[in-house]
């Protein structure tokens, strides 16, 4: 069903990467259409943006057939916290609303409404709960409950704020229930979706959140300084833009018209010049890939090759921390003997990419890998860890 032709996936050839919830290799035809855009430029400057002029479009077009939505409500973003940075400072709260997020979100899920103090703004955080079934996080960051969810809500909560992903244990929030539960009390959710966007479905309208932010260089595969927000029409109904600039003003070009105009639709955010190599890429990403094979499938893919490599794991030598089919996402967190960054470092020399935080190692395979290449690198990590327990 998937090409996995290693042409299309150089990183295939030259190591075991395991690490897509970090910073992902990049396409192949994505690099290829940065390059194409900018070898355009050095040799024509201005007048090469003509024959570009279709890529907005096909952008916004890609990425609301990905998430289920129309194109005019997806607008580029460079990354997560920008997208977030302009709902919650464009947000129209009042002093004494309240925001529920998490105690471990990712930061660029964090400041951005943790700021909001300076408007007189509560920032409620859900506490860590241990939700994998025999597995003892200790410190470390396991997930929330929507009990606790339930318990801190109030009145005066406006927007509730949390990743789809955890990124550290890679707990995943279950988005119908949480969308209904904000849907029935007329709250904002608001989702980072940087850790599943390209490897679970998000589809917004259907889950009933109001906007997803991602980044484009995690899963995906996608340059780093890209990124995809989702926003409903009532979302922007309510928002005031705190960011202003040319290119989301109505009248475009007519830079002597310097009337208050911004458009409506998703292209609010595109406050200024965008960087239209990046566009070329994700372009090319989303066409080829994420409109070309379903989410579910992909999805399914992912689990797949984590249930082989885990097949072929030593218990003896690793905890793995497993959440149930609701809470499960591209992140399996894992820990053993030793110190983590060490396991990273020894790895990476013996070719298999994998990244820590939070104290775990972080599985994270994508679709395009093969069998092969799964089980080779979960021999490696044997022998790795079985040294480290020597020592």
């Amino acid at each position: 069903m998937f090409n996995k032709d290693t042409e299309l996936f150089p990183s295939t050839r030259s190591s075991y990467f395991l690490s897509h919830c970090a910073v992902s290799p990049l396409y192949r035809d994505a690099a290829h259409a940065m390059h194409e855009f900018n070898e355009k430029m050095a040799h024509l400057g201005l007048t090469a943006l003509d024959s570009f002029a279709a890529l907005l479009p096909r952008y916004r077009r890609g990425f609301g057939t990905l998430l289920k939505t129309e194109a005019g409500n997806i607008s580029y973003t460079h990354t997560t916290a920008e997208a977030m940075n302009q709902i919650a400072w464009g947000y129209p709260f009042a002093p004494g609303d309240r925001i529920i997020s998490y105690r471990h979100e990712y930061p660029s899920n964090h400041y951005p409404w943790l700021l909001q103090h300076k408007r007189g703004v509560i920032l409620d955080l859900l506490p860590d709960t241990a939700r994998a079934p025999g597995f003892a996080p200790g410190e470390k960051p396991s997930g929330w409950d929507m009990d606790d969810l339930a318990r801190l809500c109030t009145e005066r909560t406006r927007v509730v704020a949390l990743s789809h992903v955890q990124f550290a244990s890679g707990f995943a929030a279950d988005l119908a229930a949480l969308g209904a539960f904000c849907k029935e009390r007329d709250i904002d959710l608001i989702i980072d979706c940087a850790q599943s966007l390209g490897c679970l479905p998000v589809y917004p309208e259907e889950m009933g959140i109001s906007a997803v932010a991602a980044s484009g260089w995690k899963w995906l595969l996608g340059p780093k300084g890209s990124g995809v927000l989702y926003t409903s029409q009532a979302l922007r109904d309510k928002l005031s833009p705190p960011l202003g600039g040319p290119s989301m003003m109505r009248q475009q070009t007519d830079y002597l018209d310097l009337n208050w105009q911004p458009f409506t639709d998703g292209r609010m955010f595109e406050y200024s010049t965008m960087p239209w190599d990046h566009i070329a890429a994700l372009v090319s990403i989303v066409e080829d890939l994420f409109t070309r094979y379903a989410m579910e499938d992909i999805r399914d893919e992912v689990f797949r090759l984590q249930d082989l490599f885990l097949n072929h794991l030593d218990p003896s030598l690793f905890a793995v921390q497993r959440f149930d089919d609701t809470h499960r996402s591209g992140i399996v967190s894992m820990t053993t003997t030793g110190e983590s960054k060490e396991m990273v470092r020894n790895l990476g020399a013996a070719g298999v990419v994998i990244s820590e935080r939070g104290g775990y190692l972080r599985l994270a395979p994508h679709f395009y890998q093969s069998d092969e290449q799964i089980v080779e690198a979960a021999a490696i990590c044997n022998r790795i860890a079985a040294g480290q327990a020597e020592t």
